[in-house]
Parts: structure tokens; sequence; C-alpha cells
């Protein structure tokens, strides 16, 4: 009983983490993307710039919007079918694809926040380099010098936050062991005191 308990928790869990995830990815996806289209269409362009700069921009706008299109997608496909689950009440929690799907969520949530922002700082390097090629390249420079840093920063936190998180899933994972050591010592000493007890009858 207490192992089935611990196993509908951490299903319901599972779940509300992955529409959290799943809703978090389509916000940060759609307002990305929207700025990169905006970005590509209001930039004002000038036959200064040299192509190769502009097939960087293209490129990078271009996987930009890709990617943040293809993290809204699995959103938008899987998001509905939870929030069934998660709003009706006395719902079987099986019938959510939460589980089966979980590779699809963490590769949305993968594309809108870590690949997804990464290249987003990158669009906006590139960005200054297009508008401001012409008429500073100081301010253009200044620009990447500035991004550098930020782009280690969140490289490092990505990092130590999967490391945080692993040792996390880890830390409840080994507690849950000991409960169910606990339990599973608690039932086999009961069943010993009633062979004992079987026993002296029996005699």
């Amino acid at each position: 009983m207490f192992e089935a308990d611990n196993k509908t928790k951490l299903s319901w869990r599972r779940l509300y983490l992955s529409r959290a995830k799943l809703k978090a990815s389509s916000r940060t996806s759609a307002l990305l993307a929207g700025f990169a289209m905006v970005a590509m269409v209001e930039i004002q362009l000038s036959h200064d710039v040299p192509e190769w700069l502009l097939i960087a921009f293209c490129i990078c706008t271009t996987l930009l919007v890709a990617v943040h299109m293809l993290a809204l997608l699995i959103s938008t496909c899987i998001l509905p079918h939870i929030e069934v689950v998660t709003s009706t009440p006395c719902c079987d929690i099986s019938e959510s694809p939460h589980d089966r799907l979980h590779y699809y969520i963490e590769a949305a949530w993968a594309f809108s926040t870590v690949f997804g922002i990464l290249l987003f700082l990158l669009e906006i390097a590139i960005l200054c380099w297009v508008k401001f090629y012409e008429f500073s390249f100081a301010a253009a420079w200044c620009t990447t010098v500035v991004l550098v840093p930020v782009v280690v920063l969140l490289l490092v936190f990505a990092v130590h936050f999967y490391r945080t998180l692993v040792a996390h899933k880890y830390e409840l994972s080994k507690h849950g062991l000991r409960e169910l050591e606990s339990l599973a010592d608690k039932l086999h000493g009961d069943n010993n005191d009633r062979l004992s007890e079987h026993s002296v009858l029996t005699v």
C-alpha cells in the first residue's frame, strides 16, 4: 500500500512537471521566434555589409525560428492531453501520455531553453554587426565582447543546474529506497512474529 501511494505521488509529480515544462516552452518559443521574425523583417540593410555576414544572419535566424517552432509544435500537440487529465476530477493518470512522450517533452524543453536561448544571443550579436557594420565597428565589437561572458555564464549555469538536479533526484531516490527497505524489514519482522506465534500454537 505504501509503495503504491509513493508510486502514484511520483506519477502525479512527473505529470505536473511535464505540464509546467511544456507551458514554459510554448511561451518562450513563441516570444523569441516572434522577435527573430520581426528583426528579419524590420532590419535596414546596407550595401556595405559583406555577403558572408548576411548569410550568417539568415542561417542563425532560420535556425532560431525552426528550433523554437519545433518546441512550440511539441508543446501544442502534447499539452492539451495533459491538461485534460490534470483538470478532470478523478481522472486516471495512466490516460496521460507524459511518460510515453517523455523524450519529446525533454526535447521541447531543451530546444526552447538551452539551444533556443544560445541561438537568440548569437542572433543579437550578428544583428548588431549587420546593423552597425557601416557606422561603427566599435559598437559591433562591444556587443560581441559583452555577449561572450553572458554566454559563458549561461553555459556554466546550465551545467550547474543539471548537476544539482541530478544530485537532487539521486537523494530523493535514495530516500525512497531507505523507506522501502524499512518497510520491508518491518513486514519481514511481522511475518517472523506470526510464524513464531503459529509455531507456539502448533506445539
